[in-house]
């Protein structure tokens, strides 16, 4: 195969419920109506900034949106520069292929109000869904994993039919049936959890000492403990916080049973993100009065009075400007928000340098460019076996609008096998490095292998079926060093890590913060935690301009009403310091 090695850069309720989180339109206020003190510079061009920008100028504010890089952050496709050919569009680069499952409410909505030709629902139809989905094991073990859960055939929650459900719906033919069954009623102390316990108890407990892998066979540590984590939300099982780790499986196992739902478990746009949903929303933004600032990086904080007065900005080539806004909204990550905490705003926030204590890990993506079509499934792959904690997608056969031949690249590529890689730290089983140690040539070689000693996929993988392949360059090779450094990591909810998380509001008056790290309900970094923290942020704004516009609409995820009881019953033991009902002795962490 040959390496397109290019510097470019990578990554739910019932009827009543579904009602209460119907979708409210906010129509923009009329210019006329555009007060001054209502200027926002928003500093981040990903998926938080635009989702504020967005909210900011339906109620009436001057929004101008400053973006250092790339439109759309870690969630914009990347074209491979200098691929296309006679006509075509370059080929569809990602940071990571797309998924967006069933129990997001914001993103969906804000995709349904930003329109895209005649379709009713706006970008919101672009959105299809991948209805089948493998989970697929090395050598002569057959497919299949721990996910085989069907609709809720009862529509009925106590706590016993959960647990028959749950043990009736787990497929895990090489777990040991013993320890599936305390997997599952691990599972049910966490669903019959109060809030306060969760945060109080199940927050400071790693998903790893939550499920007790440590003392369960390798098939239940690889399949469950690391099946729920890397695979399905690219985080440490050994680190990553229970309460965060329940919460996305609980979310999951509501929106396969048809609770909670905005729509099917896994859906995938039917074009390259940005053709299916960035660039109409920008257009769409603009339309609307929000300005767009290219080349544009944060420089510093300008603090005077108890507030920010404005920010120093330094384009490519280090010129510097100055701008004042009345409210300012940091939609940056983790990792470059922090950066810009100085002594001068600490002073007036103190909590913000907490941030220093959250953890980012290493999720990116490398595209392969197939010569012919493969038909794997038609849905999402999960490599059990991959070291490198492999999750993956063949993309074309989503894209309903274009003829991957024809639209992309030279005409020879039919097809973009889609790949994350979740474990940057496990030695491969080519070159006996983990990706950190890899070049990109080698990455690209070690991700094929793993996936190809998966018997399914090795079958349609076979021969010169890679035409090229293109890594996330978010990823980048330093040869003085001999490893990578990644400039987008990820943020990993870890033990203990949720109160140093920023709220929306800062503690200084005109300072707001938006990002997938902030605290949220769906608390995932994802593009849903980013687009819900925005909301957050512009209700905060909202109250201190004492603007009287509607608040931007927010859900919750899905918490069955059947379990009340349940719950009230285990805040009263967690007050008196005693332990979950079905928390027995032995297994307590």
């Amino acid at each position: 195969m040959t390496g397109l090695e290019l510097n470019v850069g990578r990554r739910t309720v019932l009827g009543a419920a579904a009602a209460a989180g119907a979708l409210t339109v906010v129509r923009p206020a009329p210019a006329s109506a555009r007060r001054p003190g209502r200027k926002v510079a928003v500093l981040g061009g990903g998926m938080a900034g635009l989702a504020a920008a967005h909210e900011l100028i339906e109620r009436g504010f001057q929004v101008t949106v400053y973006e250092p890089k790339a439109w759309g952050g870690k969630a914009r496709s990347i074209p491979v520069r200098g691929t296309g050919t006679g006509g075509r569009r370059d080929l569809p680069g990602e940071h990571g292929f797309r998924f967006f499952p069933g129990f997001y409410h914001h993103v969906p909505d804000s995709m349904a109000r930003t329109p895209y030709k005649n379709q009713p629902n706006g970008v919101k139809d672009n959105l299809v869904t991948a209805d089948e989905s493998k989970f697929m094991r090395a050598g002569d073990r057959a497919d299949g994993g721990p996910f085989g859960i069907g609709p809720d055939p009862t529509g009925v929650l106590s706590v016993e039919e959960m647990r028959q459900y749950l043990l009736d719906n787990l497929q895990g033919e090489t777990v040991p049936p013993h320890e599936l069954a305390y997997f599952v009623e691990r599972i049910m102390v966490f669903l019959t959890s109060c809030d306060a316990r969760r945060y109080g108890q199940w927050e400071h407990v790693s998903w790893w000492e939550f499920i007790k892998a440590e003392t369960k066979s390798a098939e239940y540590q690889k399949v469950l403990a690391a099946g729920l984590t890397r695979n399905l939300v690219a985080a440490k099982e050994t680190v990553a916080s229970t309460r965060t780790i329940g919460n996305m499986g609980e979310a999951f196992v509501y929106n396969i049973m048809g609770r909670g739902n905005d729509g099917d478990l896994d859906r995938v746009l039917d074009l390259p993100t940005n053709e299916a949903w960035i660039n109409p929303w920008m257009r769409h933004l603009r339309e609307l009065g929000v300005r767009f600032v290219m080349g544009q990086k944060l420089a510093r904080y300008d603090v005077g009075g108890g507030r920010i007065r404005g920010v120093q900005l330094v384009d490519r080539a280090g010129r510097r400007t100055r701008v004042e806004a009345d409210w300012f909204v940091s939609a940056m990550p983790a990792e470059q928000a922090r950066k810009h905490w100085s002594g001068d705003v600490l002073r007036l926030d103190p909590a913000l340098g907490q941030m220093d204590d959250l953890f980012t890990d290493w999720m990116a993506g490398i595209q392969y460019y197939l010569n012919r079509p493969v038909e794997i499934t038609h849905g999402h792959m999960t490599f059990i076996d991959a070291p490198w904690a492999l999750t993956a997608l063949t993309q074309g056969q989503f894209w309903e609008d274009r003829t991957f031949r024809q639209d992309y690249g030279d005409g020879r590529a039919v097809d973009s096998l889609s790949v994350d890689i979740s474990n940057w730290d496990a030695p491969g089983i080519l070159y006996g490095k983990t990706a950190k140690e890899c070049t990109p040539r080698e990455i690209a070689r070690e991700v094929l292998a793993q996936i190809r000693q998966h018997r399914t996929a090795g079958e349609h993988l076979k021969g010169d079926v890679v035409h090229s392949w293109f890594l996330d360059p978010g990823i980048k090779w330093q040869p003085e060093r001999g490893r990578n450094i990644n400039t987008t990591p990820l943020l990993v909810n870890t033990v203990g890590t949720w109160e140093k998380r920023p709220k929306p509001a800062t503690a200084i008056p005109n300072l707001f913060v938006a990002g997938d790290f902030v605290q949220t309900d769906v608390d995932l970094a994802s593009m849903e935690g980013a687009n819900e923290s925005a909301r957050h942020a512009v209700n905060a704004i909202l109250e201190a301009s004492g603007s009287n516009a509607e608040p931007a609409q927010t859900w919750k995820l899905y918490d069955p009403p059947e379990f009340e009881a349940v719950k009230a019953a285990d805040k009263q033991l967690y007050e008196q310091g005693l332990p979950n009902a079905l928390d027995l002795p032995a297994d307590l962490p």
